[in-house]
């Protein structure tokens, strides 16, 4: 029996897969998507995005709850457990999957589900969770499998008290205390929904700051609330040992510190989905972290052969996964992609209070000696946020001295990641067009949060004139 043929068959359904196969489908090509488990989405829907943004959502209703005067009297009678927020995450995460599901029947993609393996340039087998395995061939291939968490060699995590990202979401008690090691995006965001469940947390950070990737007045305000609503914050520290023992975990680091707490959250760096592909067999080059190597294409070693979203490294984020599929199928079905993916892309961060920002840093201004300004609005004298009791934050603006060009946004505060977005399209146009005076000269509605917008313009105006 032969194997059946596709134009392009696309290996992970998560968002990088789901963008590159959408793309196809609808260019009119016959497209198979291959999903190693036993439900499409993909790690961004099952372990990681979705869960850990519903989490944290939750987290946000429960604190505000408990801030709320006309609610004290019933604070003793609300008693909210982990288990509790992971049971509301699994409702969003299935309307995820039925959602998902709908999207590949009506655009009828074949959708098997099963782990593949190439055996040859053009050719991989698809074994099923039953043990059936199938042959299926394909003019493209578009690698989507996503990365799972780094686990070092010398930490047992088969241990029910050492998690990592994806095993939390399996913890079916609220400890009393928790160590996370590593304080990148992950690390933060659990952070703050650990101590937010009156969890005493100890965050490990590798290095001497927060997330320093970003504005340092962002991360200096973060590590202030983190340490507000509890957390124990170390920085410049880094593991030597692990220890397991019966009623917790010990950190040892190498500095002598010990962190001795019920469990042991690692959130230190991430390996891409490539094990057991047949990668190097075939002649696709991988890097030790298990990322596929790419040119500016995508393309890996073999031209026909493309990768996306996390496998590929960073930025690792579901939404540039999801155009960076897109990109790849608008390639193979025309030869070429009539759209440049952007170079400044926003970022989220979903801690309490949740970061977002897109566009350049005061350091990176001041190392490249560009004139700039800053504009700023605290949301303490926003309306709307004294109407929702979120009065902590604030919107900066770094703009050009001269021409008045938005040269980065950063947000901090209830509803970020939405605010920034209004920014990001002002940035994107050409020429004038990109000008601090739009958000002065613009009437927004009142009262909300995107006011901000013109206070910080007024604010920053006022610096140079």
């Amino acid at each position: 029996m032969s194997a059946k043929h596709f134009d392009v068959v696309v290996i992970g359904s998560g968002p990088g897969g789901e963008g590159a196969a959408m793309k196809l489908v609808k260019s009119g090509k016959r497209v198979a998507v291959i999903e190693a488990h036993d439900m499409v989405g993909g790690g961004c829907t099952h372990w990681g995005t979705i869960p850990s943004k519903a989490l944290r959502h939750n987290i946000q209703l429960l604190r505000d709850y408990r801030r709320n005067p006309l609610f004290q009297h019933t604070h003793d009678q609300v008693q909210v457990e982990y288990s509790d927020l992971l049971k509301a995450a699994g409702k969003v995460i299935n309307q995820q999957v039925r959602s998902r599901l709908r999207h590949y029947a009506r655009n009828r993609i074949d959708v098997i589900h099963g782990r593949a393996g190439f055996i040859d340039t053009h050719r991989i087998e698809i074994v099923q969770p039953s043990g059936v395995s199938e042959e299926i061939t394909a003019e493209h291939f578009v690698i989507a499998t996503g990365s799972r968490p780094y686990q070092p060699a010398d930490i047992d995590f088969n241990h029910p008290r050492i998690l990592d990202s994806d095993s939390v979401l399996r913890l079916d008690t609220t400890p009393d205390s928790i160590t996370i090691y590593g304080a990148g995006v992950i690390g933060c965001e659990y952070a703050s929904i650990f101590c937010n469940l009156d969890v005493k947390v100890n965050l490990v950070n590798t290095r001497d700051r927060l997330l320093s990737f970003l504005d340092d007045e962002i991360t200096d305000a973060l590590s202030y609330h983190l340490r507000n609503q509890g957390t124990v914050i170390r920085h410049d520290e880094v593991y030597e040992q692990v220890e397991a023992v019966d009623d917790g975990v010990v950190l040892h680091c190498k500095s002598g510190k010990k962190f001795k707490t019920d469990y042991l959250l690692w959130a230190n760096g991430r390996s891409g989905n490539t094990e057991n592909m047949g990668l190097d067999e075939i002649g696709v080059a991988v890097n030790h972290r298990g990322q596929i190597e790419i040119d500016k294409t995508y393309a890996t070693s073999l031209p026909h052969i493309y990768a996306v979203g996390d496998v590929v490294g960073p930025p690792a984020l579901a939404s540039a996964s999801y155009d960076q599929g897109r990109f790849v199928g608008a390639q193979i079905a025309t030869g070429s992609a009539d759209w440049q993916l952007i170079d400044d892309f926003p970022t989220g961060i979903y801690t309490l209070p949740e970061i977002s920002s897109i566009g350049r840093t005061e350091r990176e201004l001041t190392a490249s000696k560009v004139p700039y300004e800053v504009g700023q609005a605290s949301f303490r004298t926003i309306a709307r946020a004294q109407i929702t009791d979120h009065e902590v934050g604030m919107l900066k603006l770094l703009f050009h001295r001269e021409t008045l060009e938005i040269l980065g946004i950063h947000c901090f505060g209830e509803q970020a990641s939405e605010i920034v977005h209004i920014g990001q399209a002002i940035m994107a146009q050409q020429g004038e067009a990109n000008s601090l005076l739009y958000f002065a000269e613009t009437t927004f509605n009142y009262p909300t949060m995107a006011e901000a917008y013109r206070v910080a313009a007024l604010n920053g105006l006022n610096r140079i004139f």
